[in-house]
């Protein structure tokens, strides 16, 4: 019998397959329930292996009843925890709680090294022992922290991941150094270690090297780094682990500190070696000290030091370590865990100078935008020039009451049916006879026959916004503020005379004259192509619409400023889809993109041309918001070109502008047959915009008579030099000698 026992015991182990499928036919559920209901002394836990998998609902009720008892909660979780490390094969299992201390989450151990025959008063951890750690340190905080399952499958890269905790934190080095120090400390077999942090100055500054030129002061004579500073320990941070841990953050430590005194850190930052002392009473070298180095009645007995070296190959730091929790000495194993750590500390160097070097480049574009706001926006004096609240209520404007500046800005601002003679809301309004002041003040009449200075309460403060657009625009022949004010009075006559308002709340026809006025600030007399070949900052920042996304940056700029923003009044969510309007009026400008939107927009107007209720149309559009869009941007790529549908007198003079420019003809041609199409089709669109196709059709009449006339003078021209070329011709061959003739011969005779 034994005999056959040994048999199938060789059988089975070498079959586990069949062993596995017999016992599921043959053992029934029941028996494995019973199992956890009885407390039974496990031998091998191995023998369970598929007991998850069998009948899961009955093993979570046991778990419910147990929690269900009554009695101290501990022990409950205990009989709970047990069958869980069963079911998992687990080990051993641990317990933490959370808790609040002072108002700061930690965990605390509870129950400790759980396993299916532990037990309970062993599991449990006595509160002047227990485990306590913040919230966002270790694996179980960081459970805790994210409530997330976690799961490492291989535990020996446990270091690696405790270790790039570290570039976590971006702050400071000393953030960055704590954290991974402190994650890693229950893996560092030591009872202390401590972290002398380095002076990275490697130059005086000037006014500290006076002293020891005039010779007042020796010069400094001590140890210095491989790369040459003077060894200072600027800070220092002590971790002691023996009873109860304890973290000492000692600023400008002096030189008698128990980790210092022996010389040991100083020796490692001059040489950069690693040193590993594993008999420190033996030793003469260095002058660590025998008795206790403080009142915990620590004493040294053997000691590890490394060098923290970033990527430069500087040493930043000193890691020294004290006393392996065995009371053996450290060894090479000990030696590449805590090199490995040193090295990741090293390397987070580099990532805390990147943050810094980018903090100091954000720094310096704050102060560069400040810089250039005090140069650009208007000033006191400028304001008063268009709200003249001194000389009218003897007081500054923030010290007026909004209405009475409503009623003062009114007062000031030219009417729009008389602006030196010409009207805001014709098409043909032309800006020759009006001043660049007069035309800010235009600006600002716009924005109150919009009606939408005080419904969406603006401050009266509006012209300091205006003025500081127009200060924006660079003095350049075309792309000047007299261009960006022509674009934004296009765009306030398609709303109010060609009423495309209809389709349009008040707050989208206030972003989209206001994104028309910014359209070309800052605008440099290049276009997007000019500045991709020349490979300027402005085409390596942005990829593609260059002059574009700079113009919206510009206007976003004076948006963030809270004296120019002019719709700091408006809700959250308003404001943002104002931001989103500015993005599709300016980029839309761009016509690279006039093509991608051409076909969109002229089937909104085919589906709209044939609709006979004009509700039905307005529906059409508002109602869609890509919609609305797509013919904002076509309104905005009409309003830049719109220069070409003025008046023949106006339009001349703006063309001789734009030829005098390095503009390729090329660029006039294709801005001519995009006008072209876009008036088209807002014509049939709406005939009030027709107007500006009539002036497109008579400039270009006048152009093709212009034309005419060039050509004429040039085949005159022409004709006149061909004509006198056939006379030189002639002339020539009259002097020519005939082909077997005699010539005579100017300097010879025949005889």
């Amino acid at each position: 019998v034994g005999e056959l026992l040994v048999s199938v015991e060789k059988y089975l182990e070498n079959n586990p397959q069949f062993a596995k499928e017999y016992f599921d036919k043959k053992l029934r559920a029941e028996g494995l329930a019973a199992a956890f209901s009885a407390p039974l002394d496990v031998k091998d836990t191995a023998s369970f292996k598929d007991v998850n998998s069998v009948q899961e609902a009955a093993v979570i009720f046991e778990l419910v009843q147990e929690l269900q008892k009554q009695g101290r909660m501990e022990e409950s979780l205990h009989k709970v925890m047990q069958r869980v490390a069963l079911i998992l094969q687990a080990d051993r299992v641990g317990f933490y709680i959370n808790r609040a201390r002072n108002g700061i989450p930690e965990l605390s151990s509870c129950l400790f090294d759980v396993t299916p025959t532990s037990k309970f008063e062993i599991n449990l951890v006595d509160p002047q022992s227990e485990i306590v750690f913040p919230l966002d340190m270790g694996i179980v905080g960081f459970t805790a922290n994210s409530k997330k399952a976690l799961n490492i499958p291989d535990v020996s890269k446990v270091l690696l991941w405790s270790a790039s905790k570290v570039f976590e934190e971006l702050t400071d080095i000393e953030r960055q150094f704590h954290k991974a120090l402190y994650t890693v400390r229950i893996y560092l077999n030591c009872e202390r270690y401590s972290v002398g942090l380095l002076d990275m100055t490697k130059e005086k500054e000037f006014y500290d090297e006076w002293p020891v030129k005039l010779g007042d002061v020796e010069p400094y004579k001590g140890p210095k780094t491989p790369d040459g500073r003077e060894i200072i320990f600027y800070k220092i941070i002590d971790y002691l682990l023996e009873s109860k841990e304890e973290i000492k953050v000692i600023p400008g430590p002096p030189a008698d500190h128990w980790a210092l005194v022996s010389g040991l850190p100083t020796y490692v930052a001059e040489n950069g070696f690693i040193c590993n002392m594993m008999n420190v009473a033996a030793d003469d070298f260095f002058s660590f000290q025998k008795e206790a180095v403080d009142d915990t009645g620590f004493v040294i007995k053997n000691v590890l030091s490394l060098p923290i070296v970033n990527k430069k190959e500087e040493i930043v730091g000193i890691a020294t370590f004290f006393n392996r929790k065995d009371g053996k000495p450290f060894d090479e194993h000990d030696e590449q865990i805590t090199e490995a750590l040193t090295q990741f500390l090293g390397w987070s160097v580099l990532v805390c100078d990147t943050y810094d070097r980018l903090n100091r480049m954000e720094y310096r574009k704050d102060i560069a935008e400040e810089m250039l706001l005090y140069q650009t926006m208007c000033t006191k004096t400028e304001l008063q020039d268009i709200l003249n609240t001194k000389e009218k209520f003897d007081a500054e404007p923030e010290d007026c009451e909004q209405k009475d500046m409503y009623k003062l800005l009114r007062a000031s601002c030219p009417p729009a049916d008389n602006v030196n003679g010409e009207n805001l809301y014709l098409f043909s309004f032309s800006d020759f006879p009006v001043s660049e002041l007069d035309l800010i003040k235009c600006g600002i009449r716009m924005f109150f026959e919009l009606g939408v200075v005080e419904k969406f309460k603006v401050p009266a403060e509006v012209s300091r916004w205006m003025y500081t657009v127009r200060k924006g625009y660079r003095s350049i022949t075309y792309h000047n503020w007299r261009h960006g004010f022509n674009v934004g009075h296009t765009m306030f006559c398609l709303l109010q005379t060609g009423r495309l308002r209809k389709y349009y709340s008040d707050l989208d026809a206030f972003a989209m004259v206001a994104a028309a006025f910014c359209h070309d600030i800052d605008h440099r007399g290049t276009n997007n192509l000019y500045q991709t070949k020349s490979a300027s900052p402005l085409a390596k920042l942005h990829g593609s619409s260059i002059m574009e996304r700079h113009h919206l940056e510009y206007s976003k700029t004076l948006m963030a400023e809270e004296t120019l923003n002019i719709f700091c009044n408006l809700q959250k969510q308003q404001f943002k889809n104002v931001q989103h309007l500015f993005d599709v009026c300016i980029i839309a400008t761009d016509l690279a993109l006039y093509f991608k939107k051409r076909t969109m927009f002229q089937n909104i107007v085919n589906a709209t041309e044939p609709m006979p209720d004009e509700k039905e149309a307005i529906a059409y559009i508002s109602n869609n918001s890509t919609r609305k869009e797509i013919v904002m941007a076509m309104m905005m790529t009409g309003c830049d070109l719109s220069a070409i549908t003025k008046p023949w007198e106006v339009q001349s003079k703006v063309a001789a502008f734009s030829f005098s420019l390095c503009i390729p003809r090329c660029d006039h041609i294709c801005a001519s047959r995009v006008g072209s199409f876009i008036y088209q089709e807002f014509s049939r669109f709406h005939k009030e915009i027709t107007p500006m196709f009539d002036g497109l059709n008579h400039n270009r009449a006048q152009w093709n008579a212009q034309a005419e006339v060039y050509n004429a003078k040039m085949k005159l021209i022409e004709d006149e030099k061909k004509k006198l070329e056939e006379d030189e011709a002639k002339k020539g061959t009259g002097n020519q000698p005939l082909s077997g003739g005699d010539a005579k011969s100017k300097t010879c005779t025949i005889c």
